[in-house]
């Protein structure tokens, strides 16, 4: 089972190098806080909030997946130089289009090629219908 890392405030963290280091690995659900059954509805995940994460031959985002609770919903794989390439930075951004029928709770899984499995925050969703 791999450790999975996890978000933190960091504005709660004192050093810069690792504000750095957990922002530009963590992933960020976004979507609208209400849904309509039946109907598609786009999640955007998002990797890295205020710093970018670099898209080195050895070193990027590989993998971006999004779960409803236990359930895996969709995956995105990515290549090295999907961000520009070697020394380059940016931040992983995929959007996915769910059909909800019920509440749902997401949860985004990205994965760093040297620096293993970040878990998003859970992100809410209500499903009127």
């Amino acid at each position: 089972m791999p450790k999975i890392n996890r978000y933190v405030d960091i504005d709660q963290v004192e050093r810069e190098a690792k504000k750095d280091y957990i922002d530009r690995h963590s992933a960020f659900v976004i979507c609208e806080d209400n849904a309509e059954a039946g109907k598609p509805f786009k999640v955007t995940v998002r990797v890295g909030d205020q710093y970018q994460h670099p898209d080195d031959n050895d070193h990027y985002i590989s993998t971006v997946t999004l779960y409803n609770k236990d359930t895996k919903l969709a995956e995105a794989t990515f290549f090295a130089g999907s961000q520009g390439g070697q020394d380059e930075k940016g931040n992983t951004t995929v959007t996915f289009d769910v059909v909800l029928d019920k509440d749902a709770e997401f949860v985004a899984h990205a994965f760093c090629t040297k620096h293993g499995l970040w878990e998003s925050d859970a992100k809410a969703v209500k499903v009127a219908a």
